[in-house]
């Protein structure tokens, strides 16, 4: 069976932005589904913040294969064991947090590319093959052009090394954790100070000097996101499931309660004529 290619990586090479649609709540095979009815390039599915069991974690994965959404997976940091375990059930890319150095991406790297490229192990039969992939050494190597590999850069430390992390060959975009950033920054939620603004052009300038794409994330207001976007930020997490349900919901109650009071008694019958 043909290999499912990575749409996502695609988009990134050829210099569009793509979209991400958070999965925080939802659990079956449906969130690919309403991800690609709406627009979006890719998911996140987070286990770092979310509940999801491995299970879980990789039947999102294979449900998307077919949808055209690329699967990724945002794993807890370090947590290399349970990145490479999301790539061999389904996942085409893997998001690792807290990434501060170019040795810990060099690690990262290594870990998520089969050799000579990496040290990752072969899994047997991936389902991106259709369990049904052609000799060892060729499908290796064919897999190892479609994983995208994500580092988060969430830190002062991270953004100064941000250079060496972007020079790191087999990262292929630095990630912005634009929140935490600003919780490290001592601006906790001030998406649009100056700070953070530096931040993005010094990784933005990284990721030029170097061939890698700039991603932002937990930038959701229009005026700043709109800001990062212009300064190329091009994998873009565009939100999640649960402030996509709170905000529908919200502009529906919102609706629902400014409509015309209903009258407290109904209109009495006129008495019929005798």
């Amino acid at each position: 069976m043909a290999l499912v290619t990575n749409a996502t990586k695609r988009r990134l090479a050829d210099g569009k932005i793509a979209l991400g649609f958070g999965v925080h709540h939802l659990r079956t095979v449906a969130a690919p589904i309403l991800a690609a009815a709406t627009g979006h390039d890719w998911m996140f599915i987070d286990g770092e913040h979310g509940a999801f069991t491995v299970q879980e974690t990789t039947q999102l994965c294979i449900a998307a294969l077919s949808t055209g959404v690329t699967p990724i997976v945002r794993v807890c940091a370090g947590a290399i064991d349970e990145a490479t375990r999301a790539l061999d059930n389904g996942a085409l890319g893997i998001i690792i947090p807290h990434v501060d150095t170019g040795k810990e991406a060099r690690r990262i790297a290594e870990a998520f590319h089969y050799p000579p490229q990496g040290k990752r192990s072969w899994g047997g039969p991936p389902p991106i093959y259709g369990y049904r992939p052609p000799a060892t050494a060729e499908a290796q190597k064919a897999i190892n052009a479609e994983i995208l590999t994500i580092v988060m850069l969430e830190s002062p430390e991270a953004v100064e090394n941000a250079s060496d992390i972007a020079a790191v060959e087999g990262v292929d975009v630095l990630f912005i954790g634009t929140s935490d950033l600003t919780a490290e920054l001592g601006i906790s939620g001030q998406m649009g100070h100056q700070k953070v603004i530096d931040a993005y052009q010094a990784v933005g300038d990284a990721c030029r000097k170097h061939g890698k794409v700039l991603g932002m994330g937990g930038v959701y207001d229009e005026e700043n996101a709109a800001r990062y976007v212009g300064m190329d930020a091009r994998f873009i997490l565009t939100g999640g499931d649960h402030s996509y349900i709170m905000t529908g919901a919200d502009q529906r109650v919102s609706f629902f309660n400014g409509l015309p009071a209903i009258p407290t008694e109904l209109p009495k019958k006129p008495k019929r004529k005798k």
